[in-house]
């Protein structure tokens, strides 16, 4: 149902003032993430809270009413997984930004609003790194990376964002504040309820605090770039390096990706490369030297035309950051579908081919970048949108590229979520038995459907 005035203005009295906010102008700050898909409805509120308990007070009156309400973090998400609902509230984390280091259990406790990249710094004070490293880490929040399991461009060695949650506080549909797991490492008592939750896009619960792993802080190690002249050699180096070692990032850039990024700001990339591949090592000692050298052989031996290597951390961080800033220099050469679909590693090169088939069949520019350690790619489809003709092929080309990770026995989304823009391929890859055994879950948590109604389910 939708809120009516009154009913707002008894949300608007029950939370301190300036907590809600029911002007268009700040609603219309709210209602879409990154992916900006056009799934976006209008809310009637957005709640900014600071802390769990007024949370829970917003979902107890959501609850109430079977008022419709959606998580959200910083907005940095890439699947329309916090676009606002028609007639629902918007429960904004990013006020609630509290981090605290436990050095001595080596956890840190955050609230979902604290920033990735504000996590690694509180931890690095202490000698500690969080390793979970998406491509937005400046600006994206802790409790984005909860709801879509996040990983990044260290998650080929260290994983991902799942791997390092001891604990979290969880409100659930009816307003109820659940606390799972602790500081401690090991804990098998009970269901793994912190497992379901990671990666459960505010369809379940909504993360309100988080006990994360640390590690000791890693050396910098040594970096080796190599230029390929396609993608698809690329890849075969990728599967070759993945079946001899396990470097601490692998990722790959095609050539639209270069020259945008050069285009958007110089990083020094050779424009002329068909695909770019950034490695790195942080083992010790002698171990640094060993590992990239049998990259440096892999990559040889797939036809790299030049293979560059440096212990330096800025010239190296140059390159990194290249690829970090991939999707926003793409977003200078039209607008842009983003696709995060993964395959096992070994079928990485059939995969890379495939999107470029579908690219030529379809009419677009299919930009491809990739961690690709994982087997983990992120397909931008590049279009013009005043172009009805462009639009129709461009949407055509993001389900087909979907369709081809489920057949190559893969997955639709390895890390940016289902959302609303892939909620219509997950059946596919999922089968009837698993999607009715998600939505009895679902049906189990949530039994009035408000919390991010029109999500993943």
């Amino acid at each position: 149902m939708e809120a009516d005035t009154a009913l707002v203005r008894k949300l608007v009295d029950t939370l301190p003032e300036g907590v809600v906010v029911t002007g268009a102008a700040e609603i219309e700050k709210y209602r879409e993430d990154f992916a900006r898909d056009g799934s976006a409805g209008m809310p009637v509120a957005v709640v900014r809270a600071e802390d769990a308990g007024q949370v829970q007070e917003a979902v107890r009156w959501a609850a109430a009413h079977g008022v419709p309400v959606v998580p959200r973090g910083a907005g940095t998400g890439l699947s329309g997984g916090s676009s606002a609902v028609d007639g629902g509230i918007t429960i904004s984390l990013d006020r609630m930004r509290s981090i605290e280091i436990d050095p001595a259990c080596q956890v840190a406790v955050v609230e979902p609003g604290a920033l990735n990249a504000d996590v690694k710094r509180a931890a690095a004070e202490h000698g500690l790194w969080y390793p979970p490293d998406p491509s937005s880490y400046e600006i994206c929040s802790i409790g984005g990376n909860l709801a879509t399991n996040a990983g990044g461009l260290c998650c080929v060695k260290y994983g991902v964002t799942t791997d390092y949650v001891l604990g979290m506080d969880v409100v659930l549909a009816d307003g109820t504040l659940v606390r799972l797991g602790g500081k401690q490492i090991k804990d098998v008592a009970g269901l793994s309820l912190l497992k379901l939750f990671v990666g459960s896009e505010g369809t379940l619960g909504i993360i309100t605090r988080a006990i994360l792993r640390l590690i000791p802080a890693q050396r910098a190690g040594a970096t080796l770039v190599a230029s390929f002249p396609t993608m698809t050699a690329a890849s075969r180096a990728v599967v070759a390096i993945r079946t001899r070692v396990r470097p601490s990032m692998l990722e790959l850039m095609d050539n639209t990706t270069i020259n945008a990024v050069e285009d958007w700001r110089s990083h020094g990339l050779d424009r002329s490369s068909g695909a770019l591949l950034i490695a790195q090592s942080d083992a010790t000692g002698a171990s640094c030297g060993a590992e990239i050298e049998l990259v440096r052989a892999c990559c040889a031996a797939e036809g790299a035309a030049d293979v560059f290597t440096t212990t330096d951390a800025e010239e190296a961080d140059l390159f990194v950051s290249a690829r970090r800033n991939a999707f926003l220099a793409l977003e200078e050469r039209g607008s842009v579908l983003f696709e995060d679909v993964g395959v096992p590693v070994p079928l990485l090169p059939d995969l890379v081919d495939g999107i470029a088939g579908i690219a030529g069949r379809c009419g677009v520019e299919i930009a491809l970048v990739a961690h690709a350690g994982d087997g983990n790619t992120h397909p931008i489809v590049v279009y013009d949108a005043a172009d009805p003709a462009a639009v129709e092929g461009a949407r055509r080309a993001f389900d087909d590229v979907m369709q081809l990770a489920i057949a190559l026995g893969g997955t639709i989304t390895g890390e940016h979520g289902v959302g609303r823009a892939k909620k219509a391929a997950l059946p596919d890859q999922l089968g009837a038995d698993v999607m009715a055994l998600n939505r009895r879950i679902k049906d189990a948590l949530d039994p009035a459907g408000i919390l991010n109604p029109g999500a993943v389910l």
